[in-house]
């Protein structure tokens, strides 16, 4: 399987992972292409689609699948699913040009 990063709807040029990642980190920032300067909003199934691949998959373990008697253990596997799904969703979100 392969993995694409999102691309400028003006000019076709590649958002770097990091860009999309920093992005949501501080407070859905919109995206500026580096090529065009076009503005590129994070539409709502993307802000969704960040809480899919983070915070839901961590409750879920938390809450239903944990497997170990000892918290701290259930909590660094949900820790650890939350990180691994916050470095995967810059492949799947999306965005939307600003007018």
């Amino acid at each position: 399987m392969v993995f694409i990063l999102k691309k400028c709807e003006d000019c076709n040029e590649q958002f770097s992972w990091n860009k999309i990642f920093k992005s949501f980190w501080w407070t859905y920032k919109p995206i500026e292409c580096d090529k065009c300067g076009t503005t590129h909003n994070i539409t709502s199934l993307g802000r969704f689609i960040f809480a899919a691949f983070t915070i839901l998959p961590a409750l879920i373990f938390a809450n239903y699948l944990s497997p170990f008697s000892n918290i701290l253990v259930n909590a660094g596997l949900g820790i650890l699913i939350l990180i691994i799904g916050s470095l995967l969703f810059p492949f799947f979100v999306k965005f939307k040009k600003t007018l």
